[in-house]
């Protein structure tokens, strides 16, 4: 479990970041620091607001407030800088259908920039043992083929930042434990920043440095997996979550 850089600027800085859909608030006045070389999670349960704060800190929407800043970047004036050293990997974003594994890789390494990307896909084909399916379309895998090619895509770039939005939901245990460890050890080679969406707490209190709670659109909490037990007095991460939870609904 990485304990994150000290001394150094936050991977990601966030300062009053909103987001309004036709007057309803998923998003409201997030103050969020991610340290450098950290695992970090972002929790609460559905309508919280961790995907469009996500996809913000992507550049895929734009806020309605407040400021981001990614890897020293200002996402709303320079996101461009910055897009070539972030990635994301999620069960929800399917690459297309038609394309083989192949095709797919490739053109992503044409979009990132990536300078040798035969030899790029040939070390992800190694890595995540693609080559049995890799000219086959990915409409044609099975679920857990597509979670490795996912993975393969998602650290094509070797990103300085990871997000992931529950990226071992629906896997069965043993792809979830080789997702996982494939992301730590990634982690640990490279000092990557990773945050991640997940509704698994044990995956939580194994993998994260850091915990991020939120609650229809608000941080309602944060520290590390430890200390946030302690203070609510709990046994575990997901006792923690369900205490927050509920006690954030008798407060609404």
């Amino acid at each position: 479990m990485a304990d994150g850089g000290r001394g150094q600027a936050p991977a990601i800085e966030v300062r009053g970041l909103g987001k309004e859909y036709d007057g309803t608030t998923a998003v409201d006045c997030v103050d969020l620091d991610v340290a450098q070389g950290s695992v970090t999670a972002l929790l609460g349960g559905n309508g919280a607001g961790k995907t469009t704060t996500l996809a913000m800190l992507l550049g895929l929407i734009l806020p309605t407030r407040g400021s981001i800043h990614i890897l020293g970047e200002d996402m709303l004036r320079h996101r461009y800088r910055v897009l070539g050293r972030m990635n994301l990997i999620s069960p929800y974003v399917d690459l297309p259908f038609r394309l083989t594994v192949e095709q797919n890789l490739t053109v992503y390494a044409r979009l990132y920039g990536i300078r040798d990307s035969r030899r790029r896909l040939q070390e992800l084909v190694e890595t995540f043992e693609l080559a049995e399916f890799f000219r086959r379309p990915f409409g044609s895998l099975s679920a857990g083929q597509r979670t490795r090619v996912a993975l393969a895509k998602s650290l094509l770039n070797e990103p300085e930042l990871l997000l992931m939005d529950e990226p071992t939901a629906s896997l069965d245990p043993d792809s979830a434990d080789r997702m996982r460890r494939h992301l730590m050890d990634y982690q640990q080679q490279t000092g990557a920043t990773l945050l991640l969406a997940s509704h698994n707490m044990q995956e939580v209190e194994r993998l994260c440095s850091s915990v991020v709670m939120m609650h229809r659109g608000r941080v309602v909490d944060q520290g590390t997996p430890a200390q946030l037990i302690s203070k609510h007095g709990r046994q575990n991460m997901e006792e923690v979550f369900l205490a927050i939870a509920r006690e954030q609904r008798e407060a609404s």
